[in-house]
């Protein structure tokens, strides 16, 4: 009896991107849950591989269907969902990636011959392939268009709010892989000498292909804690909290609860997701950080005592964060922003409420849209005529002071460079999108 054929080198990490894409396109499922799905390949290099081909596959999409859209006759139909996929990311892998051409048409043709369901297609994948790679002097632009990349009501929400030449700005830095960011409890600039990154200026300490996380230096130790740059900056606008009481909403995972809690602050966290507190106690647990916690919903809950200061870094579209999170224009919508503006507004005005008269509070979001941000802050200082804001100044955000706007707010988009100079290397220069204001009640 002859032993089964081996199945060709990278056809694994192939079929795993093909899940992973048809799970976020037609099954709205999130990237984060996919990657760690059991379908996902043992050796670690395929599984990097197979992130990266779905990455790129949906941070391109719109650009790549446009491409799928020329080269198809007519459309494939509602039941051909997974051969949508395959022929997408071996489209990504043909225009975006370094793959040789005939790994990426013969893999893909492979593996729509692998199930039932498919094999009638594997003709169509073959020719629809081999037509892109003739095709790629005329096919190369339309792949590689940026402002096709992403749904038009984000691209077109961006040029309204921010102009189309920075709109075209904040969409070309979404689509580099994303470095791993670190806040560090102690010297930053040594940190990133060992652990071979940049020290930034805000004090993150940003790395390139860092690998397996739990496995750097320090990670044992609870020397770091990984947060992007952006979101340092809402408790930088804090100041001095040593021994101040403050409460953090909407705290998990804990970046900010550790960044906090490290400088000396007496911390409490609330979040309404029992889950994801777990996480945060597990995360301030490694840190050797001590806080409370509380598990409540944000809307109502009230401490014993008003705290001295109040972070709400409130749920949002999280639009800023599409760098990290390829998968989140196909699983959001422009609708869904109306409905979280009105919950946001509801945590601000709780917020208000439990802080003590001279307190501070800040209001942050990681979206681009002025919905959760600034037009947010000026519906919450139109009702609250006991509260003002406290401009926040250049001096005080190091990295982002081009950040600073006439208001005085915090708005981070993706493209402000928060790199040391000189850095050419795109992966190491923008964070995510962030806004932050900085508000007092009075005394």
């Amino acid at each position: 009896m002859s032993e089964a054929k081996a199945p060709p080198a990278g056809l694994e990490a192939r079929d795993a991107a093909v899940r992973i894409v048809d799970g976020v396109l037609h099954r709205g499922t999130l990237l984060d849950v996919l990657v760690d799905a059991p379908f996902m390949p043992a050796d670690p290099r395929e599984r990097a591989l197979a992130r990266m081909i779905a990455a790129t596959t949906l941070r391109r999409h719109g650009a790549l269907a446009a491409v799928l859209d020329t080269l198809l006759e007519k459309p494939l139909d509602a039941q051909a969902r997974r051969v949508n996929a395959v022929l997408l990311t071996a489209l990504a892998q043909i225009f975006l990636m370094e793959v040789k051409d005939h790994a990426a048409v013969d893999l893909a043709v492979t593996l729509t011959g692998t199930a039932r369901d498919t094999r009638r297609f594997r003709g169509l994948v073959n020719a629809v392939l081999r037509n892109a790679i003739r095709r790629r002097a005329e096919l190369a632009p339309v792949a590689e268009d940026p402002m096709l990349a992403f749904p038009g009501w984000l691209t077109g929400r961006w040029s309204a709010t921010y102009g189309e030449d920075r709109a075209r700005r904040i969409v070309e830095s979404l689509l580099h892989e994303p470095a791993l960011d670190l806040s560090v409890k102690t010297d930053p600039q040594g940190w990133a000498e060992r652990l071979g990154g940049v020290a930034l200026a805000n004090g993150t300490v940003r790395l390139l292909d860092a690998g397996n996380v739990t496995a750097l230096d320090g990670y044992d130790d609870g020397a770091w804690w990984v947060q992007d740059a952006a979101s340092r900056m809402p408790v930088l606008l804090l100041g001095d909290i040593a021994s101040r009481a403050v409460v953090d909403l909407c705290a998990a995972p804990g970046g900010k609860t550790a960044q906090m809690a490290a400088a000396g602050a007496i911390v409490t966290a609330v979040d309404r997701s029992a889950k994801r507190m777990e996480r945060l106690a597990a995360n301030m647990e490694r840190v050797g950080l001590a806080v409370e916690t509380a598990i409540a919903d944000a809307t109502t809950w009230r401490p014993d005592t008003p705290p001295d200061v109040v972070l709400l870094d409130a749920p949002c579209s999280a639009t800023g964060t599409i760098r990290r999170h390829p998968d989140l224009p196909h699983l959001k919508a422009g609708t869904d922003i109306a409905k979280l503006a009105d919950l946001q507004a509801r945590l601000i005005d709780n917020a208000a409420a439990m802080l003590r008269p001279g307190g501070t509070l800040v209001y942050s979001t990681c979206s681009l849209e002025p919905e959760e941000g600034e037009a947010q802050v000026a519906r919450f200082l139109s009702a609250h005529p006991d509260f003002a804001r406290r401009p926040v100044t250049p001096g005080e955000v190091p990295g982002f002071e081009a950040a600073v706007t006439p208001d005085g707010d915090l708005r981070i988009t993706p493209d402000i460079p928060d790199a040391p100079a000189g850095t050419t290397d795109p992966r190491l220069a923008g964070s995510a999108g962030f806004f932050a204001a900085r508000l007092e009640k009075q005394a």
